[in-house]
């Protein structure tokens, strides 16, 4: 089985592409039916699998999100348990304040820096999942017009024939 759906459409793609022309005709061509839903129903089962690829990523970037502001609280307590024990001494008293003022705003900048890079990061792997998607969408909408003009180019051309298989041609527009 194909790993994905660009390679599943690659296999439809070929398909059509190497299919027989059809007889008196150079733009229509005869395929397998039953191979050619086959992909299809593939490339509907593999959808899901890249929605849930997704929603990792989703996942992923809270997770960043959330370990982003642990730190971020870590360190601001971090700052703020150092500056008490430096205020034990009042000679160090106001170095210890702008010490941890420092770590402080390093920390929230630190913060804030880490939150925008994952949220850049899941914003770009989810416009190239989204543009995948319906890329491959668009492909399999374009295949699907391709295979029902070719079907209804074979019936028209020889109405009282059955299509190979011997099963009738579906066509969701007449049905």
């Amino acid at each position: 089985m194909a790993s994905g759906v660009e390679e599943l459409l690659d296999m439809l793609f070929e398909m059509i592409d190497e299919a027989k022309n059809a007889p008196l005709s150079s733009d229509k061509c005869v395929i397998e039916r039953d191979r050619a839903l086959d992909l299809i129903d593939d490339i509907r089962s593999q959808f899901p699998m890249e929605l849930t690829e997704a929603r990792k990523m989703m996942a992923r970037r809270a997770e960043m999100e959330a370990e982003s502001k642990r730190k971020a609280e870590s360190i601001v307590r971090s700052a703020e348990e150092r500056a008490k024990q430096m205020l034990a001494s009042d000679a160090v008293a106001l170095q210890a304040k702008q010490r941890a003022n420092d770590m402080i705003r390093q920390a929230e900048e630190r913060s804030r820096a880490l939150k925008r890079s994952a949220n850049e990061y899941c914003e770009d792997a989810l416009r190239r999942t989204e543009e995948a998607v319906a890329e491959a969408f668009e492909e399999i909408k374009q295949s699907r017009s391709r295979f029902r003009a070719a079907a209804a180019a074979t019936i028209n051309n020889n109405p009282g024939a059955q299509p190979q298989g011997g099963r009738p041609i579906f066509d969701a527009d007449r049905n």
